[in-house]
């Protein structure tokens, strides 16, 4: 079956990868749906965004205030029984609906939720990208299911962001404010991990372009992430640590971007 086609912003401008984001409403947080959303839009264009949950409940009034904000259609779905998750049922089914129209070149799947795993691999096994959002807690079946995981704890919104609120509403919001941008507590990093990475990154002299090596991280560690360990970006990371790293910067033939390489300390 044909590969469903890219979409473009532009004539000039590179494509567009079409996702569907699916948002589990009961498994996620409504405080980090601008941050999802700005990491979905460095991977490419959301064309479909949908939540699922029980919208009458007290639980999800949280969601209600940023749904029109954000353009995400909300699927309602009601809590027939206890115990009995029917909006699992709802999103898969969904999403597998979506997934037969071929129009899609990967999902992003918004949960915590362990339930999912299955889903995230019959994605992959269609050839799909898949990309997830869920907290720390998320277990690790789901978490190796997607291509790539981000922790949603270093999407919260810092107090930066209330600088254009007025005092009053500055004040109303900052009990819930304080709570969602709570720093989240810096993990150690798995050195011998990271370092195993680089060996299998490397060419035949140790060197590993940056890009190449960090492609090998998510591969290898779906839920890899510079800023679980308080960097904004690998290569920050990798600049910090010079006792792990030797870096050099290189300029392609022909070119002036230069490219970030890095190889391994040890042994000098």
């Amino acid at each position: 079956m044909a590969a469903p086609k890219q979409a473009t912003r532009a004539d000039t401008e590179e494509p567009t990868a079409r996702l569907a984001v699916l948002i589990d409403a009961d498994n996620a947080q409504a405080s980090v749906i601008e941050g999802i959303l700005a990491e979905v839009a460095r991977v490419g264009e959301a064309t479909v965004k949908r939540i699922y949950g029980d919208f009458t409940s007290s639980t999800s009034s949280a969601w209600k205030k940023v749904l029109q904000k954000h353009a995400i259609k909300p699927v309602q779905q009601f809590a027939y029984s206890t115990g009995k998750n029917a909006t699992d049922s709802t999103l898969i089914i969904d999403a597998m609906d979506l997934l037969y129209t071929r129009k899609f070149e990967g999902f992003c799947l918004v949960t915590s939720d362990s339930d999912f795993t299955g889903l995230a691999t019959r994605l992959r096994e269609e050839g799909l990208k898949v990309f997830g959002f869920g907290e720390r807690k998320t277990p690790d079946a789901f978490r190796n299911a997607c291509h790539k995981f981000v922790f949603t704890e270093v999407l919260r919104p810092t107090s930066t962001e209330a600088d254009g609120e007025s005092p009053g509403a500055r004040r109303k919001a900052a009990p819930a404010r304080a709570a969602a941008a709570a720093p989240v507590p810096k993990a150690k990093i798995p050195t011998r991990f990271v370092l195993d990475a680089l060996e299998q990154s490397s060419d035949e002299n140790g060197w590993a372009s940056l890009g190449r090596f960090g492609q090998y991280l998510n591969k290898l560690q779906p839920d890899f992430d510079p800023r679980v360990y308080g960097y904004k970006k690998l290569s920050d990371l990798v600049k910090a640590h010079t006792g792990l790293f030797v870096t050099e910067e290189r300029t392609a033939p022909g070119s002036t971007a230069k490219t970030t390489y890095l190889r391994a300390r040890q042994g000098e």
